[in-house]
């Protein structure tokens, strides 16, 4: 199980993309656009800068649904590789089975 405080924080940083994500994209949109003067699009890329560090997406850690663990998960089911097979043993996730050749 992941500490408490880790998870709580991943979901801060979920909450801050989802906060920012339009703005973010227009400000990438201003800074991509080339017809634009070097100057708007440098004070673009300084309003990027000054947006919450956490706001990127990029920060947000795929974790298990229900252990929290933050490494060897399962992008399709959500979960990290223990608990999916715990699960998948059991009998829990449809259309799962155990393979045997």
């Amino acid at each position: 199980m992941a500490k408490k405080s880790k998870v709580a924080r991943n979901a801060q940083r979920k909450a801050l993309v989802a906060k920012y994500a339009k703005r973010r994209a227009a400000l990438k949109a201003r800074i991509r656009d080339l017809t634009l003067p070097d100057e708007e699009r440098r004070a673009a890329q300084d309003a990027l800068a000054s947006l919450p560090r956490d706001s990127n997406p990029n920060r947000v850690t795929n974790r298990c649904a229900l252990t929290g663990r933050p490494r060897g998960n399962l992008r399709r089911f959500g979960l990290s590789r223990i608990a999916f097979r715990e699960k998948a043993l059991r009998g829990e996730i449809p259309g799962v089975i155990k393979s045997s050749w």
